[in-house]
């Protein structure tokens, strides 16, 4: 870059001074700078940070670079310096060919302030390039009668580099015939012509060998050479002659190679070889010599290579025409191309922002954007533009540079991204146009709240819930994102009963599961009105609520309630009157009783459940009123008592019973004088308790029973015994017939309990039988047992006892056992029906002896049946007129064993009559009467 020299005085100073501020008034927009070409890669162009008041650090902060349109980038920013420096090496010639001035243009953005900086960076020429001719060697002919003073027009020569380093001067080697002079051209190159100072002569010399020698102004000088050749020939007096001295074309870009584009025409009025003419190009730019062609012949210009408006608006050429002899004319040639619209704009976005936030306000710049066309006029006339469906505008800046702004708020829940389509059209015929997308990303913000489906919620639960079981789920949706969406539930605080919320309920704050923390009931309270709130995640957080209704639903839990009659609370017994004058259908009382649940389930229905008599009260369904079914008669009991139940329609149905006793009576006197003998224990516990004592002085007397029987079987086993010992020769002695007493006292005694005795001398054990109890009339046999158990049933002997004296009938006159009722093998079984008396005589005296010793207990007094004296404890049942001789006969139920003898009746023999099995019983009679 140029330093200024020294001025010499103060008032060259203040000039000075004045000339630098109307230069800086007028260059205000934009910075110069200049550095020399070939410099090397990092060389410094000037101080950037200082020049825009910046220090050298902030340039990266605040995004400061370099932006350019459509070229390779020269230069770059050094970020520690600051500064200015080359990108790499320059070459001036090839950036701007042979221009005076070679200036490059850019634009330096500080992104922060979206500001544009030009800045205008001059390349200085270097004497880098040395002059040179297209041609090596030129060859031409010159007649011998050529007159001195012919001017003969050498080629120039070219030099890229401009002002002092391009070429200044030509030399030609010095020959006695020739000579150079250089005259300056109209548009500005140098032309050399080399003049003819005397006459040629063949003869002396045919050939002449010159040099011209191209020189530049730079430091060092470089120069070029050529070599020229003449040949002298005979005489050719008429040189070539063209049509025009200057031809023009306008020709498209687009032309297609090998067009013929131009015929150029020059006619030698010679014959033979003198009025051939031969065409070439004369002084053309080399780069113009490789683009078209020329035909040597017919002078026909054709392309060779494409056209292109933006590198030459106008070729500009020399045409030489040439004859056999030598003698030369020429012609200009300029072609002038048209430019076609066949390039399309260059978008090139400068600096984007790919994310925003959709709160940022309108107007916020989104992207730097410059459009260029290479074409030119309306082919090069650009617009940019983006779809209207968009929140977002573009806005016309200087040098052919928009930005993106947004027109509007934007909506990330609308629209989350954006594709932009940018469209770069020109005005050329057909248009062309270019798209560059941009993909902006909308961040999301918390400016939505959770928001529930429903605006409330009902939700019903069973009463006797299970605790901690969930009931119920809320739902809330947010429509931001990531952290802005993560809702989380809880329940307004709140108090019910008393109680807080959330002893109640809670609610788990990821889900929105709700749960019952505890078992709830619907006799209690039947709905609960609570809140649920959701709340997100964001910065500042946003919430929202709902209203739940939470509705208990009943259970069949509760029973039926009697409400009446009520259970006195003095003990006393509750009692309802009845006339014995009542007709059917009389209304007695009525049950009332209340069920607790709600619906079917307290729906109740009544019905007798247990009636002292029965048929005799009826009770309502629906009403529980107690009527009588009937009209009352005399034999109907003064106290009845009915059990009524009352009963929901709930699954399981509950149910509930109450007991009613009612007083049948004809006048109000007669009931309280009866009603004193009516004793309800005041207690329910105590009926029970009173069976159990019953049941405890049955089990003691039944165990006292056994013993005593025991002790008797041992008793008459020892006698057995000592009988047995005591008979000579295992005899049998019959007992005096006069012991015989007392038989009709014991069958009034086994006529409920019968015995089966066997009494066997070999075998020394009693066999007894116990029938079943429940039938008067027939005696089943039973298996044979032994003594032992006999003893071990004392309890239900005394049972059946009971159960058969409470169906005791009057003794029958006739109380002889038919054959199906008879014991042993006379009895039930199939044998033969005749029986006769035990002809052993050791049976017979056993049988005496059982007869004489029960009838001896029963006229002492001593019998343990429990009876009064002759009696045989029978007086306590049939009262105190009933004596031994009511006592039927039992001697029909006593038999001996191995013998099917049976007693008979004595006074069955008086009457002479026959029982069912009569054979059997004659022949027992007779022996009976042997004996």
């Amino acid at each position: 870059m140029a330093t200024p020299g020294k001025l010499p005085g103060g008032r060259e100073l203040v000039l000075l001074c004045l000339f630098l501020e109307l230069l800086l008034e007028a260059n205000a927009g934009s910075l110069f700078y200049s550095v020399p070409e070939e410099k090397d890669k990092g060389s410094f162009v000037g101080d950037i940070a200082k020049d825009l008041g910046l220090q050298p650090q902030e340039l990266a902060k605040r995004g400061v670079r370099i932006v350019s349109r459509g070229r390779t980038q020269l230069f770059s920013l050094n970020p520690r310096s600051g500064s200015l420096v080359t990108a790499g090496r320059i070459d001036r010639e090839e950036l701007c060919a042979q221009s005076p001035r070679c200036l490059v243009t850019f634009n330096i953005l500080v992104e922060d302030e979206m500001k544009l900086f030009p800045i205008e960076v001059e390349i200085i020429d270097i004497n880098d390039n040395t002059p040179q001719f297209q041609l090596e060697e030129l060859e031409f002919k010159m007649n011998e009668i050529t007159p001195p003073g012919t001017r003969i027009p050498l080629p120039f020569g070219q030099d890229l580099d401009v002002g002092m380093n391009s070429l200044q001067s030509y030399q030609l080697s010095p020959n006695p015939h020739f000579s150079l002079d250089v005259q300056q051209g109209a548009d500005g190159p140098q032309q050399p012509e080399m003049v003819l100072q005397s006459s040629l002569d063949r003869e002396e010399e045919a050939v002449h060998h010159l040099v011209l020698t191209a020189s530049d102004g730079g430091n060092p000088v470089r120069s070029g050479t050529l070599r020229i050749r003449v040949q002298v020939v005979d005489v050719n007096d008429n040189p070539p002659a063209f049509t025009q001295a200057e031809y023009h074309m306008s020709v498209p870009e687009n032309v297609p190679l090998g067009t013929r584009l131009l015929i150029v025409n020059a006619t030698d009025p010679d014959e033979g070889a003198n009025g051939e003419v031969t065409y070439s190009f004369h002084n053309i730019d080399h780069k113009v010599a490789q683009i078209f062609q020329l035909d040597t012949h017919t002078g026909e210009i054709s392309s060779k290579e494409p056209l292109d408006f933006e590198e030459y608006k106008i070729y500009s050429m020399e045409i030489q025409a040439q004859d056999g002899a030598g003698l030369m004319a020429r012609a200009k040639v300029l072609i002038k191309v048209l430019d076609i619209n066949d390039n399309a704009p260059e978008v090139t976005i400068t600096s984007v922002t790919t994310a925003v936030p959709e709160n940022f306000p309108p107007g916020t710049i989104i992207a730097l954007i410059s459009v260029h066309d290479q074409d030119s006029g309306d082919n090069g006339h650009t617009t940019c533009s983006i779809p209207g469906n968009l929140p977002f505008k573009l806005e016309k800046l200087v040098d052919n540079y928009y930005r993106l702004v947004t027109e509007r708020t934007l909506d990330r829940e609308l629209t989350s991204e954006y594709n932009i389509t940018l469209t770069a059209t020109d005005q050329g015929t057909p248009k062309l146009s270019t798209q560059t997308y941009i993909s902006l990303l909308v961040t999301d913000i918390n400016d939505n709240p959770p928001v529930f489906h429903l605006d409330s919620y009902s939700v019903y639960i069973p009463e006797n819930n299970p605790r901690g079981a969930s009931i119920f789920t809320v739902r809330a949706q947010d429509a931001d994102s990531n952290e802005n969406a993560q809702v989380t539930y809880s329940l307004v605080e709140d108090t019910i009963e008393g109680a807080p919320l959330s002893s109640y309920l809670s609610i788990n704050s990821d889900t929105g599961v709700l749960y019952a923390l505890r078992s709830f009931d619907y006799e209690l309270f039947r709905d609960l009105q609570l809140r649920a709130m959701a709340r997100d995640s964001g910065n500042p957080s946003l919430s929202s609520n709902v209203s739940l209704s939470l509705f208990v639903l009943d259970q069949n839990d509760n029973a039926p309630e009697i409400l009446y009659p009520t259970l006195p609370t003095d003990g006393s017994t509750g009692v309802e009157l009845a006339p014995r004058s009542a007709e059917p259908g009389y209304l007695v009382t009525k049950v009332v009783a209340v069920d607790r649940d709600s619906g079917q389930n307290a729906w109740l229905s009544y019905r007798l459940l247990k009636a002292s008599e029965p048929g005799l009260f009826s009770v309502g369904l629906h009403t529980g009123e107690v009527r009588t079914a009937r009209a009352l008669m005399d034999r109907d009991t003064l106290k009845q008592s009915l059990v009524v139940a009352v009963q929901d329609r709930g699954q399981p149905p509950l149910s509930a019973t109450v007991t009613l006793t009612v007083a049948v009576a004809d006048s109000i006197p007669e009931v309280l004088a009866d009603l004193g003998s009516i004793r309800t224990p005041a207690n329910p516990n105590d009926s029970d308790l009173t069976l159990y004592l019953v049941v405890a002085v049955a089990t003691v007397s039944c165990v006292f029973l056994a013993f005593v029987i025991g002790l008797l079987a041992l008793k008459l086993r020892r006698w057995h015994s000592l009988r047995l010992l005591q008979a000579p020769g295992g005899g049998l002695v019959d007992p005096p017939a006069s012991q015989f007493v007392g038989m009709d006292g014991v069958r009034a005694f086994l006529q409920t309990y019968s015995h089966e005795v066997s009494l066997t001398a070999d075998s020394r054990r009693s066999h007894f039988i116990f029938p079943q109890p429940n039938y008067a009339d027939t005696l089943i046999s039973q298996e044979s047992c032994e003594k032992k158990d006999f003893l071990s049933r004392p309890q239900s002997l005394l049972e059946e006892k009971e159960k058969t004296s409470a169906q005791q009938a009057p003794p029958n006159t006739d109380w002889r056992f038919s054959q199906a009722q008879r014991p042993g093998t006379s009895g039930s079984q199939n044998g033969d029906e005749t029986g006769t008396w035990p002809n052993n005589q050791f049976d017979t005296e056993m049988l005496q002896a059982m007869i004489l010793a029960s009838a001896s207990e029963a006229a002492d007094g001593s019998s343990t049946l429990g009876g009064g004296a002759g009696t045989m404890g029978l007086s306590a049942r049939y009262g105190p007129q009933f004596t031994l001789q009511h006592v039927p006969d039992y001697r029909q139920n006593v038999y001996i064993p191995g013998s099917n003898a049976t007693l008979t009746n004595a006074a069955g023999k008086r009457d002479s009559k026959a029982p069912a099995g009569g054979n059997g019983n004659k022949k027992k009679s007779g022996k009976k009467e042997k004996k």
